[in-house]
């Protein structure tokens, strides 16, 4: 009987570093580190001002009193417009993410898609014509034949 060895805990470590997939995720969260400071970028310099001038930028104010008195750090309050902040900030972040990235990268995509199947479909065409052309010459070479065996 043969005893199967268990993979050392080193080796099993190295066979996870070199796997491609683990490589890619690295690559996926720099980049994503990276695109994270370009939204939050988009979002204070353009998008919070114009929220801004409308209402205010900073909704972290905004409460309710639970108890009869709210004075200090007396009574308990609902921060809810920390919340309502935050939601927005989401709302907003998904938006811009969407309408700068994922539909341009979607178009994009759609048309690549397009014009590798109108090559495709031009491809086929070439091949559907060549054959043609080649069941001419057949038929016309089976004519020939036909023809010559009729003479002798």
């Amino acid at each position: 009987m043969s005893e199967k060895k268990e993979p050392s805990l080193w080796e099993g470590f190295k066979a996870f570093l070199m796997r491609g997939n683990v490589v890619d995720l690295a690559v996926a969260v720099v980049i994503g580190a990276a695109f994270t400071n370009i939204v939050n970028a988009v979002v204070k310099g353009i998008i919070n001002p114009v929220v801004g001038a409308i209402g205010t930028k900073n909704l972290d104010h905004y409460s309710s009193c639970l108890s009869s008195t709210c004075e200090g750090e007396q009574g308990i309050q609902i921060l809810w417009g920390s919340v309502l902040g935050a939601a927005l900030s989401f709302v907003i972040t998904a938006a811009v993410v969407y309408f700068l990235m994922v539909l341009p990268m979607a178009k994009y995509l759609a048309r690549l898609e397009a014009r590798r199947k109108a090559k495709e479909g031009a491809q086929e065409v070439i091949e559907v014509t060549e054959l043609e052309v080649l069941k001419e010459i057949r038929d016309a070479l089976v004519a020939q034949r036909g023809s010559g065996h009729d003479r002798q």
